[in-house]
């Protein structure tokens, strides 16, 4: 089963491309695929997210914002896997 996690990010925001260039790597060890979608393209998604991003998602599931806690999401992408 493939793994899919979104990232919710802006074009401006350095700690969105921060944990997008930090996550890459494990990502690619689980291959896990990453969708980056920019909240501000969406007025649903900016409400929800608006001063939260960057936010990692595993389907409804945040699993770090701000910054990637790889600690934590290596260890939820091991027991999905």
């Amino acid at each position: 089963m493939a793994i899919e996690l979104t990232l919710m990010s802006r074009g401006y925001c350095h700690l969105c491309h921060d944990m997008e260039a930090a996550l890459a790597p494990v990502a690619a060890e689980y291959g896990a695929t990453v969708t980056v979608l920019d909240v501000d393209a969406d007025p649903v998604l900016e409400a929800k997210y608006d001063e939260l991003v960057p936010v990692l998602l595993h389907g409804e599931l945040e699993l770090c914002h701000y910054f990637l806690e790889e600690a934590k999401v290596r260890e939820y992408l091991a027991e999905i896997r």
